[in-house]
């Protein structure tokens, strides 16, 4: 009798979430982005949000909370109620990076949030001056094992970094870093020739790079960047395997219901399948992910491994 009042509870448990995910939603959803607007994850956000509102009608309010590496907006979604109506854009940094970067952090990536979907990824870019006498990554990695040469990011722990931190490992070159607090002052430093080379975001160095300021060299992703045909992958300049890229996916607080989790992934591959969103995303450097929970789950696990032995080995940290 015990294990049929089991099965009873477990059944009636069952059909109760799936009603509210039939239901759901029935009022706005809040989606925390922790950046400010105007930037890549702001954009990927607002981009998905609005073709999804559009499609099924939902209503999104964005709410943007900036700080600590995007940590603190992580924070506030894993300490919502787990109930579909708050959701985060969570990225390379804050999920994959921050863990194993900052001394203490109030969130647990693995634990403490559901997978819905990845989004989009988007590489970086390594440039130089348009009079440079870098040629190539080769040229420029031949003369960094003969010397120091100098690379530019947006900042300590960034994927910009730390792309720099593999490309040394794969390489055996000495490439030194040379950290910005942000991409616009990395950029104008670059072009005026106090560093020798910077790793960027395609739509930080895309204008430059079609008016011929900057030369790209190379791109991080597995694959060409859409936006940069021309340019080869670090992988096909005799690095196989090289990828390092900025990723962007839509999480709830652990604990959400597994059927509201599904009705939000379909919802969202449906959006990231219209033409005049991976358009929107592709126009920022970006390629359209989408797929189930459980890949971008299996995803978020191997980028924690991966890039907390990038921080570990490259020695980064905050306290």
């Amino acid at each position: 009798m015990a294990m049929q009042g089991a099965h009873a509870a477990f059944a009636l448990a069952f059909f109760v979430s799936a009603a509210t995910a039939q239901d759901y939603p029935t009022k706005p959803i809040k989606l925390i982005v922790p950046f400010p607007p105007g930037g890549g994850t702001d954009i990927s956000a607002r981009t998905l949000a609005n073709k999804v509102s559009e499609s099924a009608k939902w209503t999104f309010v964005i709410e943007n909370k900036p700080g600590a590496g995007g940590n603190l907006g992580v924070e506030q979604a894993v300490r919502s109620a787990p109930d579909g109506y708050t959701l985060v854009i969570g990225q390379t940094s804050n999920l994959a990076i921050n863990p194993a970067l900052y001394a203490k952090l109030p969130y647990d990536p693995l634990k403490d949030l559901s997978p819905i979907a990845l989004i989009v990824s988007a590489p970086v870019v390594l440039v130089v001056t348009a009079d440079s006498k870098f040629r190539s990554l080769a040229d420029l990695l031949a003369a960094a094992k003969g010397g120091t040469i100098t690379y530019a990011s947006p900042g300590n722990g960034t994927v910009s970094h730390l792309a720099g931190e593999l490309l040394q490992r794969a390489s055996g070159a000495k490439l030194t870093h040379v950290p910005y607090k942000g991409a616009a002052q990395a950029l104008t430093d670059t072009l005026g020739g106090q560093v020798q080379s910077f790793m960027s975001s395609v739509p930080s160095a895309l204008a430059h790079i079609k008016s011929g300021r900057l030369r790209a060299l190379a791109v991080s992703s597995a694959a060409r960047s859409p936006e940069l045909p021309g340019t080869p992958t670090i992988a096909e300049s005799g690095y196989p395997g090289f990828e390092a890229s900025t990723w962007y996916g839509l999480l709830a607080p652990a604990g959400t219901p597994a059927p509201v989790i599904s009705r939000l992934n379909g919802e969202v591959n449906r959006a990231l399948a219209a033409k005049e969103v991976r358009e929107r995303l592709a126009s920022e450097g970006g390629e359209t992910l989408g797929g189930s929970p459980a890949q971008f789950a299996a995803f978020l696990a191997a980028e924690h491994a991966k890039w907390g032995r990038v921080v570990r080995e490259s020695g980064a940290k905050v306290d």
